[in-house]
């Protein structure tokens, strides 16, 4: 019998590895057939993998688990990026159509995108994705595909997101030391916001900010398509910094801390409120008022929403996104974040949890757990619904290899385009 076409992803943060494995369901949806998840190792606080070794066995631990989650072997896989070596840029290119009597080719629609990709950057960089952002006629009138139109000029507009060489070949060594072939590198803030976006948001303009343990990553759609993204070195770990260094108490209790009973602000009701927790010195456990906790978490929460609106600012969209910011990642779980945003940035601002997959829902339902399923939504956008399994010789369970979708800024763009530019 046929078996749906699978895929897998991984997402290494800092904080934690997770492998998720998936098909696509009867209805469309990404259908996740099996979870791995392992504590980070081996990163920087920057969000780069700065001990290749201890990342690879983290890495093996997460597979190793997933493919017992699943049943089948992972061979490839798609894998996220993040860090604040990420930058990006917008390009435009024009060409001639020299016969206006014909309609508007393939050709014609891959030259002016090949026209808008060319920009000149440092030779320890490399451009990640090349995303088109929109096409227009004569250089006025917007189209969303030119394809079978006429016109004797056709301009077309690229979001092009680069990154440093070392880090790219440091994750994928990492990853295919751990045995997997590396499909293709994906910015973790697009996997978030097609998994956690709607569409009617993305028309809108609406900014996607993805708070992770190390660095938070920022996606703005603005009018359907991506137009700029970013990444700020501030984050989850920062608030835990905070709060071990001021409460004097051992990283792990803090973490403990803030994931229990940590809040975006400070709420006066609190004032009798307590909390113990793990301390150095003569006593191994001290009492600490709650309101004190939060105000810490709030003055870090602060600096964080200030640090996304002067990006938003800068980028020329903050007065843009009708549709406001929607919060993911880890870190986004911190109670009333929405809240004191709406109220600091008066933006409309939401938590955004994964959306359109089926299975496993009670496990993987958080805002947490958003990019590994957009890893794997965006994998199985170019796979074709249906694939035989090879069965493996060693007379174990089937081996399933994904098939690459990586190899070329092209490639790159038509499976992109079908899992990130809107319907």
């Amino acid at each position: 019998m046929k078996r749906r076409s699978t895929a897998a992803s991984i997402d290494i943060g800092s904080t934690k590895v997770t492998v998720i494995v998936g098909d696509v369901g009867d209805l469309g949806e990404t259908r996740v057939l099996g979870v791995g998840v392992a504590p980070a190792a081996g990163l920087s606080s920057r969000g780069v993998i700065d001990n290749i070794q201890s990342a690879r066995e983290a890495v093996g631990i997460a597979v190793e688990k997933a493919e017992h989650a699943c049943g089948m072997r992972i061979l490839s896989a798609v894998v996220g990026i993040s860090g604040n070596h990420i930058t990006s840029q917008n390009n435009r290119g024009i060409i001639a159509i020299p016969d206006r009597g014909r309609e508007i080719s393939l050709d014609d629609r891959a030259r002016v995108l090949e026209a808008a990709s060319q920009v000149a950057i440092p030779t320890n960089r490399q451009v990640l994705h090349v995303l088109p952002r929109g096409y227009w006629l004569e250089g006025t009138d917007p189209v969303t595909d030119p394809i079978g139109m006429h016109a004797g000029r056709l301009d077309a507009e690229v979001h092009i997101v680069t990154a440093a060489v070392s880090a790219v070949q440091n994750l994928a060594k990492t990853v295919e030391g751990a045995g997997v072939q590396v499909d293709d590198i994906v910015l973790e803030s697009l996997a978030s916001a097609t998994s956690v976006l709607h569409e009617q948001e993305k028309h809108q303009g609406v900014a996607v900010v993805d708070i992770g343990g190390a660095t938070s990553s920022i996606a703005v759609y603005d009018e359907g398509s991506i137009a700029h993204t970013a990444c700020l070195p501030v984050a989850g770990q920062q608030l835990t910094n905070d709060l071990a260094r001021v409460l004097r108490c051992p990283w792990e209790s803090a973490e403990d801390l803030k994931c229990k009973y940590g809040a975006a602000y400070a709420d006066p009701a609190q004032t009798n409120e307590t909390v113990e927790i793990q301390a150095f010195g003569t006593q191994s456990l001290k009492v600490v008022p709650l309101l004190h906790v939060c105000e810490i978490l709030q003055a870090r929460t602060e600096e964080i929403l200030e640090m996304v609106a002067l990006e938003l600012k800068r980028a020329g969209y903050l007065d843009r996104i009708a549709a406001g910011i929607v919060f993911t990642g880890g870190s986004s779980g911190l109670r009333g974040l929405a809240e004191f945003a709406e109220a600091r940035l008066g933006l409309p601002a939401r938590v955004g949890r994964p959306h359109g997959y089926s299975g496993l829902s009670d496990l993987i339902g958080t805002p947490a757990y958003a990019t590994p399923i957009g890893l794997v939504g965006y994998a199985l956008s170019g796979r074709e619904r249906v694939a035989e399994p090879v069965v493996s010789g060693a007379g174990g369970g089937p081996d399933f290899h994904m098939p690459s979708i990586g190899g070329g800024v092209f490639r790159r763009i038509a499976s992109l385009g079908r899992a990130l530019m809107p319907n």
